[in-house]
């Protein structure tokens, strides 16, 4: 058996079984939750898509306006002519013919998002099972392959994440922190829910956001109504 936190249960307790909340409501409970840490909040969402089927896999992007309140570390698959210009940018790693060869061996990456340039995304193949099995293969659907490696890397940066279901057809998204303006919170969750909600495969039947959900860093999930 799990055993939660008494803050875990504090915040539980005031959950009430069955119900749906508003975006708005459910940031309020999460942010009356006592923390001694600025948690991320985080929204969960259960598609009614088959996620085996190629398809019906929901991936996109969404700027968010306030950001999601972490440094995302970037690598960034680019010619030498354009090394200068990544670093300039915020690139925290260039990939490098070394470190593309480093991840073929080893199977470990320390950055969060790839971007690349198109033809890099040759040089990119031999490790792009590795990336593609920890969602960071770079992909045109999600703008993180492109020639304006100034605007990929900035935008990045400024809050905008990248997303794709997993295997069991769930979509996980962070969207800010705890500490973020109620206003600023409901702005990213509005967002990324319209985002997602755009980027439905037309073969999907059905309900489409069947359950979601949002949480704060080791708290319990909320039920939110996206009606």
């Amino acid at each position: 058996m799990v055993k939660r936190s008494k803050r875990y249960k504090e915040l539980q307790a005031k959950i009430t079984g069955g119900s749906q909340y508003s975006i708005a409501e459910a940031v309020d409970l999460l942010k009356e939750q006592p923390t001694k840490f600025d948690g991320s909040i985080e929204l969960h969402i259960k598609l009614g898509i088959n996620a085996k089927k190629s398809d019906q896999i929901v991936r996109g992007s969404v700027q968010l306006p306030h950001g999601t309140g972490k440094t995302v570390k970037i690598m960034a698959f680019v010619n030498s002519n354009q090394e200068a210009e990544a670093k300039e940018a915020g690139a925290d790693f260039i990939g490098t013919k070394e470190e593309i060869d480093k991840i073929k061996q080893t199977g470990k990456v320390d950055f969060e998002v790839a971007i690349a340039t198109p033809d890099m995304m040759k040089q990119v193949g031999p490790i792009a099972r590795i990336l593609g099995q920890k969602g960071l293969m770079p992909n045109p659907k999600n703008e993180t392959v492109g020639t304006d490696v100034t605007k990929m890397i900035q935008a990045l940066k400024a809050g905008k994440v990248n997303f794709r279901n997993d295997d069991t057809g769930n979509v996980h998204l962070g969207i800010g922190k705890v500490s973020f303006e109620t206003s600023q919170l409901i702005e990213n969750i509005n967002n990324a829910i319209e985002a997602i909600r755009k980027a439905k495969p037309s073969t999907a039947k059905g309900i489409y956001m069947q359950n979601t959900t949002l949480s704060s860093t080791m708290g319990p999930g909320i039920p939110i109504s996206v009606a």
